[in-house]
């Protein structure tokens, strides 16, 4: 019996690049849960404060996302953040401690990428296009932009959700293009992208089927091209060029602009 047991431990042993896929998987698939689960309702972080004894910061909390003027832009940053965080913390510490490498190693780094700015314009004038037909239908109108803005409304609100908006963008692609892509890389090699690729469709399911299939895409195509420029900033000025551009172009079909 304990020779059997030996050699099956044997043949499970995890090798260095399987562990450090495993390090990869586990953290991305613990940050997305406290993504899908925390970032929606801020309700657990009221009920946190209130039983830490915090309840007055807790009151302010739910007031300021529940009824307060601001509700609805209150609401959508305490989302972003909240995607910023499971984004990046999980990511960040799995990178230092776990992996004992830098985060410039998974992309954050500027130092020699703006030779590579050409593809992603290209990136975004092909989109472009398609982008701007899309914005005609009601399916997208009732979409974007995610902030409320009616004519004659103060652009203000709508200017403060837009800087988060777009770090969460950051986040989101230091996560996937950047600690996904690079963290399996040495596993899988370049298929390491398509692993990347199949949790971020998932994200867009709540999304309109045509932006869920441009997901694959475009997930693919930043996935390689990050491989390539080692960096993940260029995709992120593309992904907040797209969004800020879908809402403009909302807003102006809708008459808001």
């Amino acid at each position: 019996m304990l020779p059997r047991v030996t050699s099956v431990w044997r043949e499970l042993r995890i090798e260095p690049d399987d562990r450090r896929a495993a390090i990869v998987l586990v953290t991305a698939a613990l940050a997305l849960t406290i993504n899908n689960f925390a970032a929606d309702d801020p309700g657990w972080l009221v009920t946190l404060l209130d039983t830490i004894g915090l309840d007055g910061l807790g009151t302010r909390l739910d007031d300021a996302t529940t009824t307060s003027a601001r509700a609805e832009r209150n609401d959508l940053v305490f989302w972003a953040t909240v995607q910023i965080m499971s984004y990046v913390v999980p990511a960040a510490l799995a990178i230092r401690w776990l992996l004992g490498e830098r985060l410039a190693d998974h992309g954050v780094r500027l130092r020699g990428t703006a030779r590579h700015a050409l593809p992603y314009a290209v990136f975004f004038l092909v989109a472009l296009p398609a982008i701007v037909a899309a914005s005609t239908t009601s399916e997208f109108q009732d979409r974007y932009p995610f902030l409320t803005v009616r004519a004659g409304d103060s652009l203000a609100p709508l200017m403060v959700w837009w800087v988060v908006y777009a770090l969460q963008f950051c986040a989101l692609e230091f996560f996937f293009r950047g600690f996904m892509v690079h963290g399996l890389f040495p596993k899988f090699g370049r298929a390491a992208v398509f692993v990347m690729v199949l949790p971020y469709n998932m994200l867009h399911y709540g999304k309109p089927m045509l932006e869920a299939i441009a997901a694959i895409v475009g997930g693919v195509a930043l996935g390689f091209y990050a491989l390539r420029s080692r960096t993940i900033w260029w995709g992120a000025i593309l992904h907040i060029a797209v969004a800020l551009t879908m809402d403009s172009l909302s807003l102006w079909q809708q008459g808001a602009w």
